[in-house]
This record gives C-alpha cells, sequence and structure tokens, in this order.
C-alpha cells in the first residue's frame, strides 16, 4: 500500500498547526502530568475563558492529538501520543544545522542590500 506524499505532508501540517499555539502546549503539558484530566480542571489550570479552552480542545481533538471521553456530566480528556508520532518521525529526518550551512557569505549579503 503506498502513502500519498501530498495526504502525508498535509496530515503533518495539520499536527503542526495543532500545537502551534501556546495554550495547546499548555494543555498537553497539563495532560502530561494529570492524566484523565476533567474539561473544568482545564479551564482552572489554563487559566483562559472556558469557551476558549473549549476551541483549543476542539481543535487538538480534531487532529487527533488528544481524546475526550463523556463522563457522566463531565468530559475525559487525554493525550493519544501515538497521534504525534508521523510529526516526530518527520522531525527526526531533519537534519541538525551545521552552523556554518545556509549562512549568507558576506558578498551575498551587501549584494541582497542593494
Amino acid at each position: 500500500m503506498h502513502t500519498d506524499p501530498h495526504l502525508t505532508e498535509t496530515h503533518l501540517a495539520d499536527l503542526a498547526k495543532a500545537l502551534a499555539h501556546p495554550a495547546r502546549l499548555r494543555i498537553l503539558q497539563l495532560l502530561a502530568r494529570t492524566p484523565g484530566c476533567i474539561g473544568g480542571d482545564i479551564v482552572g489550570a489554563i487559566g483562559l475563558a472556558q469557551s476558549t479552552v473549549s476551541e483549543h480542545l476542539r481543535i487538538l481533538k480534531a487532529a487527533g492529538v488528544i481524546s475526550g471521553e463523556i463522563d457522566g456530566p463531565r468530559i475525559c480528556y487525554a493525550l493519544a501520543p501515538a497521534a504525534l508520532a508521523p510529526l516526530s518521525n518527520f522531525i527526526a529526518t531533519l537534519p541538525i544545522a551545521d552552523k556554518t550551512c545556509c549562512l549568507p557569505t558576506q558578498d551575498m549579503t551587501i549584494k541582497d542590500r542593494t
């Protein structure tokens, strides 16, 4: 079975986009420290309005980064670490930057300014 590289790229971009907000990173850190965290606890710990936290949770859940299960009147959220594996694997394929790589030369810098 061959995977379409464009679908893979889109999936990676969607994961990166879901992580691209400080509040969502705080939510993930909170869930990592307290598995099975309840929604109301997240609001108190993050310090944002309920509606704002709900939107961040929705985005994370849509990306598959977290799961949310209804437990009576509450929703119990948990990390879905396997969902981040494709992004982690992609990042691991990127070379570690060599400090001399990709730096403009003095001539290029002067030329670009004119």
